[in-house]
C-alpha cells in the first residue's frame, strides 16, 4: 500500500506540473484556468495525493529534513548548532524577513490552494466516480486544508481563511481570529469524520482516517483552550478501538515501527522517489553524520528516575552517575555518553582517542571523530529517536516515515483536558499510566493533586514526544517560552559532571544557578525572548505587500 500511495503521488506531481502547477504555487492569490480535472478516479487519486505530496515534501522550514522534526529546533530541548533561519527563529535573533517562517505561510497556503482546487472541481467526477469515495476523498482533503490551518494559526495567529480557489481581484483578505479558525477547524472535523475510515487496509499511515479527525479536532480544542471539546474528540477518537500503543517505545521510531497501530498519520517515504536526510542531521561523526541537530541539558535532565520522582527529588540520582536508573525513554531517545550508539562506542570526552566499532567482526579501534571533530557534538548528547542503523552508509537517503499523529498523544491530550476541568476521575490516571507503563515507569499516585498532575502530564509530554514538533506549540500555549527561551542554553562537559541535581519547577524548568561547579558547562548560545513579540512568528513583508490587508504581528 505504501508503494501504491507514493507512486500516485509521483504521477500527481507530474500531472500538476503538466496541467497548472504555475498556478497551484501563486495560490491563494490565483486559481488555475481548467475546470477538467478529475474526471475520473485515477484524477482523482493523483489531485488528492497531490495535496499529501504537499505536506510530506515541501514544508520548507529547513532544508529537506522532515518540516514536523524541524520544529523542534526552535525550541529549549533541541540545539541547531548552525545559523540556519530556522536556528534564528530558537534563539530569538530572526527578523521579519525571516526564511523559514515565510516558507511556511508560503508552503502551508500551497496546501490549501491545492485542497481548494480539488475540492471545487470533485464535481467532475460525479458520473464516473463511485458517490462514496467520492465523499471520502472530500474528507480527506478538507482535513488537509484544516491541518494546514491548525500549524498556521498556531505559527502566526489569526489568518486569512479561504475555502475555495480566488481570483487575483479577491486576494486582499484580512485575518480570521485564531479562536475562529479554531472553530472552523473543529466544525470541519464533525463534518468530515463520518466519510473517513478507521482505518486503512496494512495499517498505510499515509492518508487521513476518521482517528486522525478527532485527533485533529482534539488537538485543536486542547491548544486553544477548549477543554471539554478536547476531553470528548480524544475519547471518541480512543474508544473507536483500532490504534493502540505499540510495546516497543524504540522500535517505534523505526523502520520495523512503520506498520504500528500506534501510528495514526504519517509522511511516507520511499528510496527513488522521496527521502529525508534525518541521519545525516542527527547522526554521529563515527557514523558520517554531523550531528548538527542536539539534544540539551535541560532536556536530558527532565527525565524522571525509574521510582517516578524527578532528579532532584529521587533517592536513587547520583550526580557521579547521572545516566543511570533513569526513565528508559532517556536512552531510548538520546544517546549519552558510554553506550553504543548506530554501532559504535559513543565517547565524547577528549582523552578518548580511540573507540570500539561494533560494526565490523571483529569489533575494530577506531578514532574518536565524535570527541576530536571540532563540529560534533557541542552539548555531549546526540538523538536515538529516527535513527536506525539500516540507514548507515545512506545518510542523506533515509525513508524512514515520519509520525504525525499517534495514539500515546491521544491519550496525554485526553489526561491533559480533564485535569484542565479538575475531573480527576480514574480516567485519567488510566491514560497517564499507560503511557508510563510502556516503558516500565510506575504509575501516577491516585493520590495526585490537579497542580500535581498537571506538572506530570507537561513533563510527559516533554520526554514523550520529543522531536515530534510538538514543544514549540505546547511552550506557546502553557506561557512558559519566555522562561525557556531565555537565557543560557547549555550542554554538559565533557570531562566531569555537575555536582548535584538541578532544582526542577512545576513545569520540569532546571535552574543550575545554585549548583556550585556549575562553571563546567558549556553555554552553546545566549537565547533572547520577548513575550510582547516572540509569541508568534513574524509575516514576511512580501505578504504584507502582496495582501495590504494583513497586518503585522506586534513587535515585527
Amino acid at each position: 500500500m505504501k508503494n501504491y500511495i507514493i507512486r500516485i503521488l509521483l504521477l500527481s506531481g507530474l500531472l500538476l506540473h503538466f496541467s497548472c502547477e504555475d498556478y497551484i504555487e501563486r495560490l491563494p492569490l490565483d486559481s488555475p484556468s481548467s475546470a477538467s480535472f478529475f474526471n475520473n478516479r485515477t484524477e482523482v487519486d493523483m489531485g488528492l495525493f497531490g495535496c499529501y505530496e504537499r505536506i510530506v515534501n515541501r514544508i520548507g522550514i529547513k532544508g529537506n529534513l522532515p518540516w514536523i522534526v524541524s520544529l523542534d529546533c526552535t525550541t529549549d530541548i533541541n540545539w541547531n548548532r548552525s545559523a540556519t533561519q530556522v536556528a534564528q527563529l530558537g534563539n530569538g535573533t530572526a527578523s521579519s524577513e525571516n526564511l523559514s517562517a515565510r516558507n511556511v505561510w508560503r508552503d502551508f497556503y500551497a496546501v490549501i490552494a491545492r485542497t481548494n482546487f480539488l475540492l471545487d472541481n470533485l464535481d467532475n467526477a460525479i458520473e464516473t466516480v463511485d458517490p462514496v469515495y467520492l465523499a471520502q476523498v472530500s474528507a480527506e482533503a478538507r482535513f488537509l486544508r484544516a491541518y494546514s490551518y491548525f500549524y498556521l494559526s498556531e505559527f502566526f495567529g489569526g489568518v486569512p481563511l479561504i475555502t475555495a480557489s480566488i481570483k487575483i481581484e479577491e486576494s486582499q483578505m484580512p485575518r480570521t481570529s485564531k479562536s475562529e479558525i479554531a472553530n472552523w477547524i473543529i466544525a470541519e472535523m464533525d463534518e468530515v469524520a463520518p466519510d473517513l475510515p478507521i482505518n486503512f487496509d496494512g495499517n498505510m499511515t499515509g492518508r487521513a482516517t476518521r482517528v486522525a479527525a478527532y485527533f485533529l479536532k482534539a488537538y485543536t480544542a486542547l491548544t486553544n483552550e477548549r477543554w471539554q471539546v478536547a476531553a470528548q474528540a480524544a475519547k471518541t477518537a480512543i474508544d473507536l478501538g483500532y490504534y493502540d500503543l505499540h510495546p516497543d517505545y524504540a522500535e517505534l521510531f523505526t523502520y520495523d515501527g512503520e506498520t504500528s497501530r500506534e501510528r495514526i498519520f504519517a509522511m511516507q517515504y520511499m528510496v527513488g522517489l522521496n527521502v529525508h536526510p534525518t541521519f545525516r542531521e542527527f547522526g554521529s561523526r563515527l557514523a558520517a553524520g554531523v550531528s548538527n541537530e542536539k539534544p540539551t541539558l535541560a532536556f536530558v535532565d527532565s527525565y524522571e528516575c525509574i521510582d517516578g520522582l524527578p532528579i532532584d527529588k529521587s533517592p536513587l540520582f547520583d550526580p557521579s552517575d547521572p545516566f543511570t536508573n533513569r526513565d528508559p525513554r532517556l536512552h531510548m531517545t538520546v544517546a549519552v555518553p558510554g553506550t553504543i550508539h548506530l554501532g559504535f562506542q559513543f565517547e565524547t570526552h577528549p582523552d578518548s582517542l580511540q573507540v570500539w566499532n561494533y560494526n565490523t567482526s571483529p569489533p575494530a579501534r577506531v578514532n574518536n571523530t565524535d570527541a576530536t571533530n571540532p563540529f560534533a557534538t557541542f552539548t555531549n548528547f546526540l538523538w536515538r529517536k529516527w535513527m536506525d542503523e539500516r540507514d548507515l552508509g545512506k545518510t542523506q537517503e533515509n525513508d524512514g516515515d515520519i509520525i504525525l499523529m499517534r495514539f500515546a498523544e491521544l491519550l496525554l491530550i485526553y489526561a491533559e483536558a480533564k485535569i484542565e476541568l479538575n475531573e480527576l476521575d480514574d480516567s485519567v490516571f488510566d491514560a497517564l499510566n499507560r503511557v508510563r507503563n510502556r516503558v516500565g515507569m510506575p504509575d501516577v499516585p491516585r493520590t495526585s493533586s490537579q497542580s500535581e498532575l498537571r506538572t506530570i502530564v507537561r513533563r510527559e509530554r516533554k520526554v514523550e514526544l520529543a522531536m515530534e514538533g510538538r514543544r514549540l506549540i505546547d511552550i506557546r500555549r502553557w506561557r512558559i517560552a519566555e522562561k525557556v527561551m531565555n537565557g543560557p542554553r547549555y550542554g554538559n562537559s565533557k570531562t566531569e559532571f555537575l555536582s548535584q541535581a538541578p532544582v526542577l519547577d512545576e513545569n520540569t524548568i532546571p535552574d543550575y544557578s545554585g549548583i556550585p561547579n556549575v562553571g563546567i558547562l558549556r553555554v552553546v548560545e545566549t537565547m533572547v525572548f520577548d513575550p510582547n513579540k516572540h509569541y508568534l512568528w513574524p509575516i514576511h513583508p512580501v505578504e504584507l505587500q502582496t495582501n495590504t490587508a494583513l497586518e503585522q504581528n506586534p513587535g515585527w
